[in-house]
């Protein structure tokens, strides 16, 4: 079992920065890819973010790429989510979750999910 806690959401302005962190407890964080979706209201949850186990691959939306960076601390059982040059469309409940596959970008292949934080962005 693993439990994920997000953080580090609020409100900014279009073209602003803010920096998500995801803390795991329980087993090994190291085993697991990490992800980061995200669902605005009255829309379905869509993916944002993926990294490896080790943290060398990465895999992004091509709405987020350019923008978003994903990065991970196996020391400190934290996955990261550093967001520039934010867009009110970016506004929504950012989740992280940890899976079992390789780069995958759809909820189905994670098995464990935090609560979410919440990102406002004001035009």
């Amino acid at each position: 079992q693993v439990q994920l806690v997000e953080s580090g959401g609020g409100l900014v302005q279009a073209g602003g920065s803010l920096r998500l962190s995801c803390v795991a407890s329980g087993r090994t964080f190291s085993s697991y890819d990490m992800g980061w979706f995200r669902q605005a209201p009255g829309k379905e949850r869509e993916f944002v973010a993926t990294i490896t186990r080790s943290g060398i691959n990465t895999a992004y939306a091509e709405s987020v790429k350019g923008r978003f960076t994903i990065s991970r601390d196996n020391a400190k059982n934290t996955v990261y989510l550093q967001m520039n040059s934010l867009k009110p469309e970016d506004t929504a409940v950012y989740y992280c979750a940890a899976g079992g596959g390789y780069l995958i970008t759809t909820g189905p292949g994670y098995d464990y999910w935090g609560q979410g934080t919440q990102v406002t962005v004001s035009s």
